[in-house]
């Protein structure tokens, strides 16, 4: 009968059957919300929509483009409402689905300070005009060596931020397979790494893809 491997989750919320090892704080960095030039916003992450909610709760006003399942789920658990959720939420496949679907409208996208594509850069090209806003930025929980996972584990990576976290704070073990929610996550592991990619871009679907191994 085989050993259950250790699998540590980085994300800020602690799941069951996993170690939580939580790599990113969040800071909000904006004060107000212009909302003068747009008809619509979009969101990339459920932190974006937590953090324009206690901002300026008139956000939900507009109607959203969510990215990726959490995003969604955040939107409407706190009464806005998903004008459009697609299936792909990697970076170039999602622009083209704005230029296909939204060209005429004004989209706000309430971001954090980096992200892993540029979303403006490429709807620049297609004609549409893309405003941003930042509103909060991440940065780097700190760990001491004793707490580094422990040989054979598995580890969730639910973001690039997740990975640069945690190779900030440890050297990657050759006995560690890294679970990772999506592609543009995945070119983020050190080379050589042992990984697989979980079957959809959600924490539950990582955990599944985690004890299956």
């Amino acid at each position: 009968m085989s050993v259950q491997r250790t699998i540590y989750l980085l994300s800020p919320t602690s799941r069951a059957d996993t170690r939580s090892l939580p790599m990113i704080r969040f800071e909000t960095v904006a004060d107000r919300i212009d909302f003068s030039q747009c008809d619509t916003l979009m969101f990339t992450s459920k932190q974006a929509v937590v953090t324009a909610d206690w901002i300026d709760k008139r956000w939900k006003e507009y109607p959203c483009i969510a990215i990726g399942g959490a995003t969604k789920q955040q939107i409407e658990s706190l009464g806005g409402e998903v004008l459009y959720h697609p299936k792909s939420f990697y970076g170039e496949a999602l622009s083209q689905d704005i230029v296909n679907y939204f060209s005429g409208r004004k989209i706000l996208y309430l971001r954090p300070k980096e992200v892993s594509f540029d979303s403006k850069g490429f709807l620049e090209k297609a004609g549409i005009e893309l405003q941003e806003q930042i509103i909060y930025e991440t940065g780097c929980i700190e760990y001491t060596e004793e707490e580094k996972p422990v040989k054979n584990a598995i580890i969730i990576f639910t973001s690039p931020s997740t990975i640069h976290c945690f190779l900030k704070n440890f050297k990657w073990d050759e006995s560690y397979t890294a679970v990772v929610i999506g592609r543009a996550t995945k070119v983020h592991l050190p080379e050589n790494a042992a990984y697989v990619i979980a079957d959809e871009p959600l924490i539950s679907a990582c955990i599944e893809k985690a004890k299956s191994l």
